[in-house]
């Protein structure tokens, strides 16, 4: 061997020794290793039922992507809406706050009469505006119902980029409306419409539409996936409150539920409001199909984590609902605080992410979305949420922390509360008309229709959660009725 060649070998031969030496005693980082927050998709339903969907039992309507939905993520079972109708509970999500603490704990025009609802005020942080803070590309596309254009709850002043849809829940009933809101800017539709002074509970504005040319589900759904398509710079934020399958009150007899078409269900020996509502749901079932088709043709769905719900239970005594068992085994419906007005489908699904195809029994709530979403952004949680974050329990990875009590109230009519607390749950009706009323006391676990009152023969439970009411809230002067 050459003097050269030898020497060179030998140099060769201390560089390798210096680099093992070095990489075995360099320091273990203890920083966790930086990866890019997911886009986060929120889709939720509006008054659909407990069992209105095939992940929940049902048999009648077909749900396929729903299904698929389930089968690649998680099924929760024990999970609850902000409270039972629509304004209050979509609070409860975006701030993260029960309905003893958030700001809009009921239904209330905004001044009564036709100018939306009351309006989420510039004090309130919302979820929106946290991931906006995180980096994220925020929209929102759907039922708004927190307050109208010029009003503080317009979306874009509480942290919402992009927002086109219904600002004005009464509005929204109209799946036919002659108009929709882009960024404060009316979008003109092609649509006729008849809009009426109503004798509804909320004493707003109604309309429904006289001629019917453009739907405003698939209006929502190609903006949906434009913004998918599109916002590829940043993580995305896409809250989609749809208004399916919420049906038109101040339509005419016999066009409360608005559908184009009935579509497999057309040839079916049931009724047209029944043939309706499951063409709805279908219709809604197919469009998260494209949703999910999407993410894998833009090669983000492993990058995407979908949420799937809905604002509050069915409406209670219907033919559809009761043909279609919308709660399930569940009591009630939509304005009640048992079971059927809360406890509401959640299904999410992360590729590579979630274990596919689980159930998951843990007590949740809207109020744990927050955080949860926060979390998943990689960014502290504030102080003073009601929420816990769900992602130890959607991920399997460490302690997923319990709620000691979940809380709710009802503001319409004579007024309800409600807590749950591990197996029992505790209901008081008339909270405004006889706030000093009997409480009624349910074991869940062996009794989720709620139908034997063990008030009689748990006094000592009834008393402690009587009291855990009176501590769940404090009081507010925008809803005070419930004291």
């Amino acid at each position: 061997m050459s003097p050269h060649a030898a020497t060179t070998r030998c140099l060769g031969l201390f560089l390798l020794c210096t680099m093992v030496l070095s990489c075995q005693s360099a320091p273990k980082s203890d920083k966790k290793e930086h990866t890019q927050p997911p886009n986060i998709i929120f889709i939720m339903a509006d008054d659909l039922g407990y069992g209105d969907i095939g992940p929940y039992g049902q048999e009648k309507i077909k749900t396929p992507f729903l299904d698929q939905l389930a089968a690649e993520g998680m099924r929760f079972t024990q999970h609850y809406a902000g409270t039972a109708v629509c304004a209050p509970s979509r609070s409860v999500l975006m701030t993260g706050l029960h309905t003893g603490h958030t700001e809009i704990r009921g239904n209330k025009q905004f001044p009564p009469g036709d100018n939306g609802q009351q309006p989420l005020s510039d004090s309130i942080q919302t979820l929106a505006e946290a991931l906006q803070s995180a980096g994220y590309y925020t929209a929102l596309i759907g039922k708004w119902g927190l307050g109208n254009v010029g009003t503080t709850g317009e979306p874009s002043k509480q942290g919402f980029d992009h927002y086109f849809g219904y600002l004005d829940q009464v509005l929204a009933h109209n799946y036919f409306p002659d108009h929709l809101i882009r960024n404060g800017e009316r979008v003109e539709l092609e649509n006729e419409v008849q809009y009426l002074d109503t004798s509804f509970w909320h004493k707003g504005l109604g309309s429904y539409a006289t001629v019917k040319r453009q739907y405003s589900h698939d209006l929502l759904l190609q903006e949906a996936l434009e913004i998918i398509r599109t916002k590829r710079e940043q993580p995305l934020f896409l809250y989609l409150p749809i208004t399916i399958p919420h049906d038109n009150g101040e339509a005419p007899k016999g066009e409360r539920m608005e559908v184009p078409s009935q579509g497999i269900y057309a040839t079916k020996d049931w009724g047209k409001d029944e043939k309706d509502y499951a063409a709805m749901i279908t219709r809604m079932d197919e469009g998260i199909g494209r949703i999910l088709s999407l993410l894998q043709d833009e090669e983000i769905d492993e990058n995407t984590i979908l949420f799937f719900t809905s604002d509050n239970g069915p409406m209670p005594g219907e033919s559809f609902t009761e043909f279609f068992d919308s709660n399930g085994p569940l009591r009630g419906g939509k304005r009640d605080l048992y079971e059927g007005g809360i406890r509401v489908p959640l299904i999410v699904r992360w590729p590579g992410k979630i274990q596919a195809g689980i159930t998951n029994d843990h007590l949740s709530a809207f109020w744990d979305i927050f955080p949860t979403c926060l979390d998943l952004a990689q960014q502290q949680v504030p102080d003073g949420l009601d929420g816990l974050s769900l992602l130890p329990s959607l991920l399997g990875k460490g302690d997923q922390a319990e709620h000691s009590s979940l809380y709710w109230e009802f503001h319409e009519r004579t007024g309800a509360q409600a807590i749950r607390q591990g197996k029992w749950k505790a209901v008081k009706n008339n909270a405004i008309t006889n706030p000093a009323g009997a409480i009624e006391l349910y074991d869940l676990s062996a009794d989720i229709a709620e139908e034997h009152n063990l008030a009689a023969e748990y006094p000592d439970k009834l008393k402690e959660l009587s009291e855990l009411i009176r501590q769940s809230r404090y009081p507010s002067d925008l809803f005070p009725r419930i004291q």
